[in-house]
């Protein structure tokens, strides 16, 4: 940059067109791609600087399924960019099927996305979902968040900034994480309880401040008082084990009746849990509110829900304390953002739901970072080493004091080994789950 009259000018270097200098980085000044030097007013400047951003288009793509039963997208752009987003399996690999996300991932790209402008976030977002006709739910939304992850992750590397400093900087620079705890109720295990609390006690070993639990198996429509008791035991065990000092969240995993649910929330309410999660299905949310009044246990839920519009009934009938969306299967971080904002708004604290794979960790401690109302980070990867064998600087990963610090690198913070991904992509995805029978041959929840 240099003065002369009194006004400030910047020297472009222009390359087939497209300007570089405020936006991208400039050719070196032998490169034989080099076409001219000019130099432009500041309302030039603001111009080119429009231009260059038009310059840059997505161009390909590729969604490799990786095992457990991940799926990672790779955007790639005019200018030799690559963003990263994980869309999340819905339903899971059986035989030889493919995951039903990946056929509506390839249609959004080829009909909204390739050739666009990756930095439109919210323009590529709205294009995806208001242009289908038959919109929203697991598939949709979770397709549209893995592209819309990957182009969050495009942008923050354009910019060298990572998506959290994109949305306006962050508002804490850690967040706690929980480990799950099995109450192996149905693993044939003698004492379960004494299995359970030994569990707990690794987990504090290993650093966390948090375990999570789902205190039953499938449960009939009006279950036994032994099976609440069960329960019961369990719980307590566990409480007994981490003591006061660290949190217990349950897990009713939409396994409960409503009726089912006020008895074992009222039986474990003692207990202190950090919350009560999904005590009945997404289709009976209605009974939340009835649920909430009768219990001091804070009420979760949201793994199941898609949209800020699935959310806005909840929110409205003040029935839960804590919401939890996946940013995998709500939209991105886009739409991931808006829920957190909603939930403020309604004194409702975020724990965003995370069991699938790094990318997915990596934006959801980016929406943790923005949200003054998060509360704790869900995540599966951290004691699993074939987890990490995708991310090349797996130490933003490591665990401090029951923290996970919001990884800071550009975009989503992570780095993966496309080699690696590579290797492994189509290898060992098959999932079995098969149906939850009750006793009586029916089919229950599980």
């Amino acid at each position: 940059m240099f003065v002369a009259g009194g006004s400030q000018y910047i020297s472009f270097k222009v390359w087939d067109g497209c300007p570089h200098g405020v936006h991208g980085s400039a050719l070196e000044a032998n490169s034989p791609l080099r076409r001219s030097v000019a130099v432009f007013s500041p309302s030039e400047r603001s111009i080119l600087a429009r231009s260059h951003r038009h310059c840059m288009r997505v161009t390909d793509y590729e969604l490799y399924a990786v095992p457990p039963r991940w799926q990672f997208l790779k955007l790639e752009t005019s200018d030799g960019r690559v963003g990263w987003g994980e869309v999340y399996t819905k339903w899971h690999f059986a035989g030889d099927s493919e995951p039903a996300t990946k056929n509506a991932v390839d249609q959004l790209l080829h009909q909204y996305v390739l050739g666009e402008d990756p930095s439109r976030i919210e323009y590529l977002w709205q294009a995806m979902y208001r242009s289908s006709f038959y919109r929203g739910g697991p598939v949709h939304m979770s397709a549209i968040a893995g592209i819309d992850e990957a182009l969050w992750d495009l942008k923050g590397t354009a910019a060298g900034m990572s998506v959290a400093e994109l949305l306006g900087g962050p508002a804490r620079d850690r967040i706690r994480t929980y480990r799950h705890v099995r109450a192996h109720g149905e693993d044939g295990v003698s004492d379960p309880a004494a299995a359970a609390a030994a569990e707990a006690r690794d987990a504090i070993e290993a650093g966390y401040t948090a375990v999570k639990l789902v205190p039953t198996g499938g449960l009939e429509p009006i279950d036994m008082p032994a099976t609440v008791e069960r329960a019961r035991d369990v719980v307590g065990a566990v409480r007994e084990a981490i003591g006061p000092s660290v949190d217990l969240a349950l897990d009713f995993h939409g396994r409960t009746s409503k009726a089912m649910a006020r008895r074992l929330a009222s039986s474990l309410e003692a207990f202190d849990p950090l919350f009560i999660e999904e005590p009945v299905t997404p289709e009976h949310d209605r009974e939340l509110a009835r649920l909430a009044e009768g219990t001091t246990a804070p009420i979760a839920t949201g793994e199941r829900l898609y949209s800020r519009w699935e959310f806005r009934p909840i929110f409205e009938a003040d029935a839960v304390d804590i919401v939890q969306p996946d940013v995998s299967s709500a939209g991105g971080i886009t739409e991931t953002k808006k829920i957190a904002d909603m939930a403020e708004t309604y004194d409702a604290s975020i724990a965003p739901h995370c069991p699938i794979g790094p990318l997915a960790l990596a934006a959801s401690l980016q929406i943790d970072a923005v949200a003054p109302n998060a509360l704790i980070q869900e995540q599966v990867i951290l004691d699993d080493a074939a987890a990490m064998r995708y991310v090349e600087n797996d130490g933003v990963f490591d665990l401090t004091d029951g923290f996970l610090d919001v990884p800071d690198g550009p975009g989503l913070g992570i780095e993966i080994d496309e080699d690696r991904v590579r290797e492994l992509a189509g290898t060992n995805l098959g999932f079995d789950r098969s149906p939850g029978h009750r006793d009586d041959g029916s089919i229950g929840e599980r």
